[in-house]
C-alpha cells in the first residue's frame, strides 16, 4: 500500500532534509511540502472536503512551524481530521516532549537528526493507524470529519457598541436562510447572548473547559438547542468561572463547532484574553464592530494594533462594521477605513433604536419585526459576509422560487445576495 506523507516544515535546510529521506522510504509517496500551520489546514481541509480518501495518511510536522504551535497545530489536526496521523519531527525527543505530543494527538515522535530506520518506523505505524481510523469513520458517527463551516468573530471596539446584538442578528440570519448554526458566547465575564435570547441554561462553555477530546456527544450536551433552531453555547453566569477557560480548551472547542455547524458565531466581546485572541486567530472571518464617534473610533484604531502586535490578525483582514450610523456626522465609513487600515462593511447599521427597545427590553431579538431597518441592515451584513445561502434561482417572470428570498420563514424580510465568503 503506497503511504502518502505530507511534510510541514518552515525551515529550508530542515525540509530539504526530510523531503530526501522520505523520498528513500518503500511505498511512500511525499508530498510537496507545506510552510506553515495556516497553509496545512487549507490543504486538509480542500481535500477532505472532496473525500476522506483524499487525505495523507500520514503528517510530520516539524517543531519550529508557525504561526500556530506545533503541538497546537498537532492538536487541531487531529480534531479535525482524525483519519490523518501525526509524527512531530523535534531536535529534543525527550520524554516529556513525547508525553506531550501524545496528549496532543501525535501518533508519533522523530529526533533529528533523522534516522531512517526511526523515520521508516514512526511512518508506518501512524499510516497503519490511519487506515484503521478510516474503516472505522463508516461505522460510526462519533467523531469530527470533514473541513468544517465558516467560523466569524465579532468584536467590539469598546464597551455599548452592539457587539451582542450584531453577533446575536448575525447568527438569526444564518439560521433563517437555511445553515446550520451556532452562537458561542466567548465574553467570559459579562457574556449577554443568554439575556438577548430569552434563555435560561445551567450548562456553559466553561462545562467544555477540562475535557481533553470534545466528541459530537459532548458538545451536543454542552449546546442549549434555541427554538430558533440556533446551537447556543453561553458564557458562565458566574463571571470568575470564565478563567477556567484558556487558549487550549478555546482551540478545542471552536474546531469542534466548526465541525458540527455550517456557521459558527461567536461574540467575543470587548476585552482581549488569551482565550477570545486564539478565536480571533481561528476565525475565517473577523468583525469589528464601532460608532462613528470618536473615542470609539481611537478604541478600534486600538483593537487593531493589539492584534497585529499579538500576531492574530492582521488590520486589512478585519472587517469593520459601523453600527448608529448617521449621515450626519462628520465620521463617515470611509474616514474609519483610513485611520483603521481595515475594510469597513459596505453595509452600515443606521441610529434607531426605537426599533431595538422593545426586544431588548423583552429579551427576545427573534421578535425583532421584520421591517425593522436595523435588522435588515444586519441581515445584509450576513449576506456580505457570506454567512447566508444563496436564494432560489431566479424563474421566469423575475421571481425567486417560493417569493422570499433567501430567508425562508421570515415573511417581509429581504432577500440578500450572498457576498464575499471569506474577506
Amino acid at each position: 500500500m503506497t503511504t502518502r506523507i505530507l511534510p510541514v516544515v518552515g525551515e529550508a535546510d530542515a525540509a530539504r532534509s526530510i523531503t530526501t529521506l522520505l523520498s528513500q522510504l518503500p511505498e511512500a509517496e511525499p508530498a510537496a511540502p507545506v510552510g506553515d500551520s495556516t497553509t496545512l489546514i487549507d490543504t486538509l481541509g480542500r481535500l477532505a472536503a472532496e473525500s476522506i480518501d483524499e487525505l495523507p495518511e500520514v503528517v510530520l510536522v516539524h517543531e519550529r512551524i508557525g504561526p500556530v504551535p506545533a503541538l497546537e497545530l498537532i492538536r487541531e489536526v487531529s480534531l479535525r481530521f482524525p483519519a490523518v496521523g501525526v509524527v512531530l519531527v523535534t531536535t529534543d525527543p525527550s520524554p516529556g516532549l513525547f508525553s506531550a505530543a501524545m496528549d496532543s494527538g501525535a501518533r508519533g515522535l522523530v529526533g533529528m537528526p533523522l534516522s531512517y530506520e526511526e523515520l521508516a518506523q514512526r511512518v508506518q505505524a501512524a499510516a497503519g493507524w490511519s487506515v484503521g481510523v478510516r474503516r472505522h469513520l463508516g461505522q460510526g458517527n462519533d467523531v469530527f470529519t470533514g473541513p468544517g463551516g465558516t467560523v466569524v468573530t465579532v468584536s467590539g471596539a469598546k464597551g455599548g457598541v452592539g457587539t451582542t446584538l450584531t453577533a446575536v442578528q448575525l447568527a438569526l440570519a444564518a439560521r433563517a436562510s437555511g445553515m446550520n448554526t451556532a452562537l458561542a458566547d466567548l465574553d467570559l465575564q459579562a457574556g449577554d447572548v443568554a439575556s438577548y435570547l430569552d434563555v435560561q441554561f445551567r450548562r456553559s462553555i466553561v462545562d467544555l473547559s477540562a475535557i481533553q477530546d470534545v466528541s459530537p456527544r459532548v458538545l451536543q450536551d454542552a449546546v442549549f438547542i434555541h427554538p430558533t433552531g440556533i446551537g447556543l453555547l453561553l458564557a458562565p453566569g458566574d463571571g470568575e468561572r470564565g478563567e477556567e477557560i484558556n487558549e487550549r480548551s478555546v482551540r478545542q472547542i471552536v474546531s469542534a463547532l466548526r465541525h458540527r455547524y455550517d456557521v459558527v458565531v461567536i461574540d467575543c466581546g470587548t476585552q482581549m484574553n488569551s482565550a477570545n485572541a486564539a478565536a480571533i486567530e481561528m476565525a475565517d472571518t473577523t468583525v469589528l464592530v464601532t460608532t462613528p464617534d470618536v473615542v470609539s473610533v481611537r478604541a478600534a484604531k486600538r483593537m487593531v494594533r493589539l492584534w497585529d502586535r499579538l500576531q492574530i490578525r492582521k488590520a486589512e483582514e478585519t472587517v469593520t462594521v459601523v453600527n448608529r450610523h448617521n449621515r450626519n456626522t462628520e465620521i463617515q465609513p470611509p474616514l474609519i477605513e483610513r485611520i483603521t487600515g481595515t475594510r469597513v462593511s459596505r453595509v452600515t447599521v443606521p441610529a434607531n433604536f426605537k426599533e431595538l427597545q422593545a426586544a431588548v427590553d423583552a429579551g427576545r431579538m427573534q421578535d425583532l419585526e421584520a421591517k425593522s431597518t436595523v435588522k435588515q441592515a444586519m441581515w445584509g451584513l450576513a449576506g456580505e459576509l457570506g454567512l447566508v445561502k444563496a436564494p432560489d434561482p431566479v424563474e421566469k417572470g423575475g421571481k425567486s422560487r417560493g417569493g422570499q428570498g433567501a430567508f425562508k420563514g421570515d415573511r417581509g424580510s429581504i432577500g440578500i445576495r450572498r457576498g464575499r465568503s471569506k474577506p
